[in-house]
């Protein structure tokens, strides 16, 4: 792009003072950006939607004020704030950053030093260096990708254009007036793809922009960026457990600290396999988890869409007197109307919200959804809706 046609950052930042975004974690204009609040926002804001983190960002100020809080905090404790907000790994390295935080006196603010940190990546660090401390640089989510793509009517598809999208944006952050304001322009990159320059029918005519987007004036702007078509997502087949006893207690148990889902409270079940499970081999399993004599009855099925499969979960209920103490080892007996406080991720929660009275029970996410299907018929002939999460961070 010739240099006279390069995208003014004295244009973006005009627009940005009138219509930067109010969000929980953004510092007013000439208020000094926290970095925990800055920090916080930016992990929860992976593979999640701003609608969705909001909620999860003021429960985790007012249980966790300060990093050291955070810090300070059992694992579980954390983990149960997360629940249902998905992308649990997440998790465990904010809790292990903020312990990492608090034995260096805060955070670094250098890029290379932010990446040492447990959790902070390629794309974390310089937005971090940019909006908390004024670093110039960068930070190139898919809301930048997209801007970008569009601005230098980049073709070539995600992800292979990545390495060259991430060089055309550092080119917007070399005038002077971003080098003069790297937060605010940094934020007002983010703003300008989630408000105007939007996946679909971008609002090219009220573009600061507008002028030097070669893809507006291609007429491609709505085409770009491209994807590279995905492959198909495998599936995935198991079985849960949900076993309660006269005083309507829910036996749960945790999940390994490692892996997916890691440290989060589940039904016991099956392993997760390519097959479904049949009715025997279901039957077959709870007798061998709980070696007691119990009338399990089939509820329904949940699916949930993990990163790199789909999973279908067949949901068996049954009730006992008393739960015998070997199948309560290494387990735990949960009242019905405590489920709301268990690190439950939503997979969980579905499968729970199948059992008779469990939407008062469960609490947030409880209510039954198009992803949860009673089974009729044979186990395996379930079909269930599909359930769609962000694939970039969006912001």
């Amino acid at each position: 792009m010739p240099r006279s046609a390069r995208p003014s950052a004295r244009d973006l930042l005009l627009w940005y003072d009138r219509h930067r975004r109010i969000l929980p974690w953004r510092a007013q204009a000439g208020e000094t950006a926290d970095p925990y609040h800055v920090w916080l926002s930016e992990i929860m804001l992976q593979q999640t939607t701003v609608a969705a983190v909001m909620p999860y960002f003021r429960r985790f100020l007012a249980l966790f004020p300060t990093v050291q809080a955070l810090a300070d905090a059992p694992e579980e404790r954390v983990m149960q704030a997360w629940a249902g907000l998905g992308y649990y790994a997440r998790a465990r390295n904010l809790h292990r950053c903020a312990r990492a935080v608090s034995a260096l006196g805060g955070f670094p603010r250098t890029i290379e030093a932010l990446r040492a940190l447990p959790g902070i990546g390629a794309y974390t660090a310089p937005a971090i260096a940019a909006i908390a401390f004024g670093v110039p640089a960068v930070p190139v989510d898919g809301n930048v990708e997209r801007v970008t793509a569009r601005l230098f009517a980049i073709d070539t598809p995600l992800p292979a254009a990545r390495p060259a999208l991430a060089r055309a944006a550092a080119t917007l952050g070399q005038d002077q007036e971003a080098r003069a304001r790297p937060s605010d322009f940094a934020q007002a990159l983010f703003d300008l793809g989630a408000t105007l320059c939007t996946p679909k029918r971008p609002a090219c005519a009220l573009c600061p922009w507008q002028a030097p987007c070669l893809a507006r004036k291609a007429g491609t702007a709505d085409l770009l960026p491209v994807k590279a078509a995905k492959p198909v997502r495998p599936e995935r087949h198991g079985a849960v457990f949900r076993l309660t006893d006269r005083e309507g207690r829910i036996l749960l148990q945790r999940r390994p600290p490692s892996g997916l889902l890691g440290g989060m409270t589940e039904l016991p079940g099956t392993a997760w396999r390519d097959t479904p499970w049949s009715r025997d081999e279901a039957l077959a399993h709870s007798q061998a988890l709980f070696p007691l004599p119990a009338d399990w009855t089939p509820v329904g099925s949940v699916r949930h869409v993990f990163t790199h499969f789909g999973l279908t979960l067949q949901v068996w209920s049954a009730r006992c007197d008393i739960v015998p103490a070997p199948v309560l080892q290494g387990r735990m007996l949960r009242p019905a109307d405590a489920l709301a406080g268990e690190a439950l991720p939503s997979l969980m929660r579905k499968a729970l919200d199948l059992a008779p009275g469990a939407e008062a029970a469960i609490g947030r996410g409880a209510k039954r959804t198009a992803a949860t299907t009673p089974i009729s018929g044979t186990l395996s002939s379930v079909a269930t809706g599909r359930l769609k999460r962000g694939d970039e961070r969006c912001g």
